[in-house]
Order: C-alpha cells, then structure tokens, then sequence
C-alpha cells in the first residue's frame, strides 16, 4: 500500500477498461477511465496526503482495488475551505472476482478507523447490494434523497449525432488553440469557488488518455470562454467519456451546453468511438445536468446507491 502515482492509476484504468467491455453497468463512481483520469490529476498535488490504496491481483493480473479518501480539506478560490468528514471508499473489482468485496471492506475498516465511512454501489450491480450488510453498512438515505448527492451514470450510442447549433458569433475551439492559464479559468468560471489551477489543468493533460483535441470549449464574440468539457477516449473500448462538462455562469441558458456536447460526440465518433458516457447528479431537485444529458440522447445505465456506517 502507498500513494497512488501514474502506473498505479494506469492499472485501475486498465480493470475499467475490462469492466467497460464486459460489465458497463458495473462501473463504479469515480472508477471509470475518465473519472479516475481526472479526480486523480486535479487533486492528487493538494489532497494526496488523505489518500490510501491497495491493489488484489490474480498472479499479475489487476482483480479488484480501493482507494480511500480519509477525511480532508478541500481548498476554495475565494480562500475559504469545505471540511469534508467523512471517509469514503472508490472502489472497482473485476466482474469475474466479486467476492473480493468483502476484503476491500475489511481493510477499509483498518484505514478508516475511528471515522464515519460512506461507499457507493451501483443498482445494477446485486452481489456487492447484498454483501455490504453484513459489513455493517446501512443505507444512506440523506444522499439518496431527492436533493441528496448521489449520481447517476448516463450512456449513448454514437451512431446518430445531430449537428450542433451555436448562437451568432460563437465558435468551438480546442486546447490546442488556447493557452493553458486560459482553460484552466474556464473551468474556474464554471465551477464557482473552484480552486482548479494552470498546474491542476497541466497535470490533468499529462494523465493517459488525455487528447487536447478532444478538450473541446466554446468561445464567446468578446473572446470569453464560455464553456468547457474534456472528453477521454479510450481506443480499446472505443469508449468516450465527458468529464467534467460546464458552461460560465454569464452565458447559461443559451443552449452553449447541448451544442458543445453534440460537437463532441462528433468529435469523438470522428475519432473512433461507439458510446459516449456521461455522469450527472440525478435527485430530482438537482434536473439541469440530467436534462441537458437527455435532450442529446442520454439514457440512464445505473445510479448510485450510496451506503453509510457510522464510527464505532
């Protein structure tokens, strides 16, 4: 067990390239090609330190991993920081391996000790529903409810893209046309409080299978970023995945979101793949991203079921 570094998240997306190609309603939150890709990147310089990971392999073949998050702060633009505390498990095994679960919970007791320990399974996936109980976990009804945070894993075919529409002077652009310091700020202006650096953005561009091409943003008449969404494709699977997708809080309700999803579904179609995926939050009283999903032809794989046991 140790810090997680490139090879190590290589593995990872490695199994969830074969939980991709075998078992898609089996990916965990957090655990897919791109969630892995970029919750690593952007975080691993501030955050590393409340990280905890271990590996189960069949002889050298990667079966199952957890990653812990222990209890953290989580840093804020305007200087402030949220406390997050809780510990939380991400977790994946392979489709074949399922009884590992219960290994990757009894040293996710061992880490965790002495903190309240949330995970997620996914509905889809029954084994892990009924093998968590008798590890003491109980529902998480808070997070599942209507305005709770759990998430909602959406999938679409890539066989028919419509054209996307901008308004008057609007322009897609990529990664490749802009500076660095310049796409970083538009994630920032899209995610209110983000403390999402050039150094965040230039790690994150490092991360396999990142493509500068497939960084796809809209550019406003006045030369303003006003949207952003990073797409990660992974030839093997001919899979594509939009992680994170966001439009500047000054040019909401223009349709800049739909038209930049379309251009990159196209884009990554053009590229080679089959299936997009996407995730959302999918309480009811959270609709905006999950409508904008499905006005492009997302539908719903699986959703979280978020699990909770207190600290002893």
């Amino acid at each position: 067990m140790g810090d997680i570094g490139p090879a190590e998240l290589r593995l990872m997306q490695g199994l969830a390239q074969q939980v991709t190609a075998l078992r898609p309603e089996l990916l965990n939150g957090d655990a897919t090609i791109g969630e892995l890709a970029w919750g690593w990147a952007k975080d691993v310089d501030t955050l590393e330190y409340s990280w905890r990971h271990r590996m189960w392999f069949d002889e050298n073949r990667l079966a199952g991993w957890g990653w812990v998050q222990l209890p953290h702060r989580i840093p804020r633009s305007d200087g402030t920081v949220r406390e997050v505390e809780e510990a939380n498990l991400i977790w994946q095994v392979h489709p074949d391996r399922p009884e590992l679960l219960p290994d990757i919970l009894d040293w996710y007791d061992e880490v965790a000790d002495g903190h309240d320990q949330s995970l997620t399974l996914q509905s889809g996936d029954a084994e892990a529903i009924a093998r968590v109980p008798a590890h003491g976990y109980v529902f998480d009804a808070e997070t599942a409810s209507d305005n709770g945070s759990w998430i909602q894993f959406n999938i679409r075919e890539l066989d028919d893209v419509p054209d996307p529409v901008l308004p008057k002077g609007f322009r897609f652009v990529s990664a490749e046309d802009v500076p660095t310091a310049a796409a970083a700020a538009a994630h920032r202006d899209a995610w209110h409080r983000s403390a999402f650096s050039e150094a965040s953005l230039a790690r994150v561009q490092e991360t396999w299978p990142y493509r500068a091409d497939l960084h796809v943003l809209v550019e406003a008449p006045d030369g303003t970023l006003a949207a952003t969404a990073i797409i990660w494709f992974d030839t093997l699977t001919r899979t594509a995945e939009f992680e994170p997708v966001g439009t500047h809080h000054a040019f909401r309700r223009q349709g800049l979101g739909t038209a930049l999803q379309l251009h990159g579904m196209r884009l990554a179609k053009a590229a080679g793949a089959t299936v997009m995926l996407v995730a959302c939050h999918g309480g009811p009283a959270n609709p905006a991203a999950k409508n904008l999903y499905f006005s492009v032809g997302f539908r719903e794989l699986s959703r979280d079921v978020p699990r909770i046991k207190p600290a002893k």
